[in-house]
């Protein structure tokens, strides 16, 4: 802990009003929905571009929070009792104070960065030194210029390593990093093209990566990276080298693949090693290798690590949100279990839309530093504030605390056992129905038993949705727009087949200001789901109106038959109703159009007793068109004349929209009152200029039900369309046209990937499942392909198929399991 004043000191800030200078600072927090330990907690108002957390402050307040650290004095402040201290950035203020805090400790530090898998070496490492140290390190993927600072504040004394990853995407962020890490012992992964636009060429990103090692006493590193290897020759950094292909401190002399693993041979210290790793592909070798050398500079018994490293599991490094039994929801985190991944996977578990019952069943936590009873008591605290209204705890220690959770949740059901079997055995798992289901457990709990208890089986076709890159999209179109400009999110059809009431839940969140759905029952759905936000209704029907009535839905009116019939069921129901205009200015679609708004107005302004007019909206024909910029611009004219002329006959402001995800980009002059962020929210930019600043969203995925050797000259699939050339091997994959693979890409027009690697489709796609050719590739029944993601794309699918990645988004089937995720 720290009083205010030391933190005043070591931020350099200023006091504009002390309350209580001698307060404690235990918690620093960022987001006023994560309130936990109110009064020792310190509130960092950071502003940015589209977010100022000055406008929180009122609200922390009165949760109880009474330091904070702000940007700019405001009268607010003179009427709150609390430590205001004002500092140049907040982000430097709490690097700062993070970086003071690391100062206090002595034990080894490992920093790892690099272009790619800087996570996974992580938790690798966490995994393989487990039994040797009492590890602290970064929850989840938290790397940034804030995530970093928030990890580094949980060391305390009783670990003895820490292991924080570090990530950058420009020049001047990485040295910040250093201050607040400190590492004695460096870790770089890789050197690749993520994150190259924020540089001038490669050798900048390598030097700004390795400025996270200027004062590490050890650096481990791959000299097969050339470009890099040079510059860390050039600097002196003390090094512990790997590599294939020359002399090195760990000289791998043999590689080979056996199907589910690699045995590899290897050379330090003039003597020779062989060691199996259960992974064949290039990447999992690559970060086995970081990680056996921090071992081997640990001077851990070779024989020990041989045991260590095959018993290597990839880690689950995300939350996923999967579809379980009897109208339950699980969240799966059944792989770790730590105060900090706790409050992440709390977090998340609040994102969701209220109405199911919330339960949380938890491991034991191990190695945290903290006495039990104290560990207990927060683990308690952040139940609570989440509001968990039935707890299930496994351990022996859950178990001996117990009379600790009866007190705090004297109201509600609490179970625990000694451990997963007694859980199970129980059938306790069988009667939880309708429930949002978080399960959180440390590995050696074997948790993936419940989950395997919990979760529906179905289709072994899956649809990864990011839910991280849906925030970093929204993020994006943000930064587009002014600081005024509303957003509406397009959730329709599915959400882009994303899945609309998870993708709602997740804008509702983030505090978008409207969603839009094409049809009255998909608003509907949301309001039976927790969502509350203004919902636009595009294509409204007579059959419509009650429930735009009964649940608070607001049509958009393109007709005067339409409004005239709203306007008689209205004045039968003595309701008055919030609506949209559509005006048609060259779309020819829905909308009035340009000869029909004088008679718009006049019934408009006649019954102004049955409508509130919310929002005048038109669409732009071809937003990401070069060839018809000039057409669009004369589309936004006559749609700024014709909302002017209906404003001003109203007599008050109404929010008027036009501009979808191209026009955002193309056109930054027409955002009027609001946008509808649509298509860019998924991750495709139409224009095709922006693209690179969009993230990949969904990933469809299948896997491998059987495979076949097929002689040459035999045929596949119906019509015999597709003969072997060669005796060759085929896969049988679990996915069909029904799913959502088209016809279109049977016989080698598309591909999937298995194993890194492409491979073509052969025969006729069928309904419920296709053939791939996997002559030259290692795969096996069970693997994973990957049908589009990252490689094939959804472009890549399109141009295959003579389509937009609109189409193939929205045509993905509901009988898909949608399984959303963030890192």
């Amino acid at each position: 802990m720290y009083k205010v004043s030391q933190a005043l000191a070591l931020t350099g800030g200023r006091v504009l009003q002390g309350a209580n200078p001698e307060a404690t600072i235990d918690n620093l927090l960022l987001d006023s929905r994560k309130v936990v330990f109110p009064q020792r907690s310190a509130f960092f108002a950071i502003q940015g571009a589209n977010h100022d957390g000055h406008q929180f402050i009122q609200d922390l307040y009165d949760k109880g929070v009474r330091t904070f650290f702000v940007e700019k004095e405001l009268p607010l402040f003179q009427t709150l009792e609390a430590n205001f201290i004002e500092v140049p950035r907040c982000i430097e203020a709490l690097q700062r104070l993070a970086a003071a805090h690391r100062q206090q400790f002595r034990y080894p530090v490992v920093g790892i960065t690099g272009s790619n898998g800087k996570t996974i070496v992580k938790e690798w490492l966490s995994q393989l030194l487990a039994g040797y140290f009492r590890i602290i390190k970064s929850p989840k993927s938290y790397n940034s210029q804030i995530g970093v600072p928030l990890s580094v504040w949980q060391m305390n004394h009783f670990h003895n390593l820490g292991i924080f990853e570090a990530g950058i995407s420009q020049t001047g962020e990485m040295e910040a990093l250093q201050q607040v890490i400190q590492p004695t012992l460096g870790i770089l992964t890789n050197i690749g093209p993520a994150h190259d636009a924020g540089f001038a060429s490669r050798s900048e990103k390598i030097d700004e990566k390795l400025k996270l090692f200027k004062q590490t006493d050890l650096l481990i590193y791959c000299k097969d990276y050339e470009e890099a290897h040079r510059r860390i020759e050039a600097l002196q950094i003390p090094t512990f080298s790997w590599a294939f292909h020359r002399k090195a401190d760990v000289r791998v002399m043999h590689l080979e693949r056996h199907g589910t693993f690699t045995e590899l041979s290897f050379v330090y210290l003039s003597e020779s090693h062989t060691l199996e790793i259960p992974f064949i592909d290039d990447a999992s070798i690559e970060n086995v290798m970081h990680c056996l050398c921090l071992m081997l500079y640990f001077k851990l018994p070779f024989p020990e690590i041989v045991g260590l490293v095959f018993n290597l599991k990839k880690p689950a490094m995300r939350l996923e949100l999967k579809p379980g039994k009897q109208g339950n929801y699980l969240i799966d985190d059944s792989y770790n279990n730590d105060l900090s991944g706790l409050q992440v996977a709390l977090d998340y578990m609040n994102l969701q839309p209220p109405g199911k019952h919330k339960v949380a069943i938890l491991s034991e936590m191990y190695e945290t530093g903290l006495p039990d009873e104290m560990l207990f008591e927060q683990i308690a605290a952040l139940l609570q504030q989440s509001q968990i209204e039935t707890l299930i705890g496994i351990g022996q220690r859950f178990v001996q605390y117990r009379s600790l959770f009866d007190q705090v949740f004297a109201k509600q059901a609490n179970y625990f056992f000694e451990d997963v079997g007694s859980l199970l055995n129980a059938e306790l798992l069988d009667k939880l129905s309708h429930s949002l289901i978080l399960v959180k457990g440390a590995r050696r709990f074997a948790f993936e038993k419940i989950v395997q208890r919990l979760q529906e089986k179905n289709h072994r076709t899956v649809l990864e949705i990011n839910l991280d890159a849906l925030v970093h999209n929204l993020n994006f179109y943000r930064s587009c727009l002014h600081p005024t400009t509303k957003v509406m999110i397009m959730v329709k059809a599915f959400a882009y087949g994303s899945g609309i009431t998870e993708v709602a839940a997740l804008m509702q969140f983030h505090k978008v200001d409207y969603l839009a759905v094409a049809y009255a029952d998909e608003g509907v759905h949301l309001r039976q789901n927790g969502i509350y936000l203004p919902i636009m209704v595009m294509n409204t029907t007579q059959e419509d109106f009650d429930f735009l009535i009964d649940y608070d839905l607001e049509p958009n009116i393109f007709s005067l038959p339409l409004l005239e019939e709203l306007t008689h069921y209205l004045q039968q129901r003595s309701s008055k109703i919030a609506i949209h205009i559509e005006l048609d200015t060259g779309m020819r679609r829905l909308g009035f159009l340009p000869e029909e708004v004088t008679h718009l107005t006049t019934h408009l302004l006649a019954h102004r007793n049955r409508f509130r007019v919310a929002g005048l909206m038109s669409h732009l024909a071809a937003a990401d068109s070069d060839a018809h910029e000039d057409f669009s611009k004369r589309q936004i004219e006559q749609f700024q004349t014709l909302a002017a002329q209906l404003e001003k006959a109203l007599g008050y402001d109404v929010l008027k929209h036009m501009l979808n995800s191209p026009g955002i980009v193309r056109f930054p002059e027409a955002q009027m009152d609001m946008v509808r962020l649509g298509v860019g929210l998924y991750g495709v930019e139409a224009n095709k200029k922006l693209q690179g600043k969009l993230e990949s969203v969904g990933t469809l995925k299948t896997t491998i039900s059987q495979i076949k050797h097929i002689r040459q000259g035999e045929s596949v699939s119906y019509g015999r369309n597709w003969v072997a050339s060669r005796d060759s091997r085929i896969a049988i994959i679990a996915i069909g046209y029904a799913d959502g693979f088209n016809r279109k890409l049977s016989n080698g027009v598309g591909a999937v990937q298995i194993n890194g690697q492409l491979t073509p489709t052969v025969g006729l796609i069928n309904m419920d499942m296709s053939m791939v050719d996997v002559t030259d590739i290692e795969a096996q029944v069970g693997d994973e392909v990957i049908i589009f993601g990252k490689n094939p794309t959804l472009f890549d699918i399109a141009r295959q198929t003579d389509t937009i990645a609109y189409e193939i988004m929205t045509n993905i089937s509901e009988r898909v399991k949608r399984i959303f995720y963030t890192n």
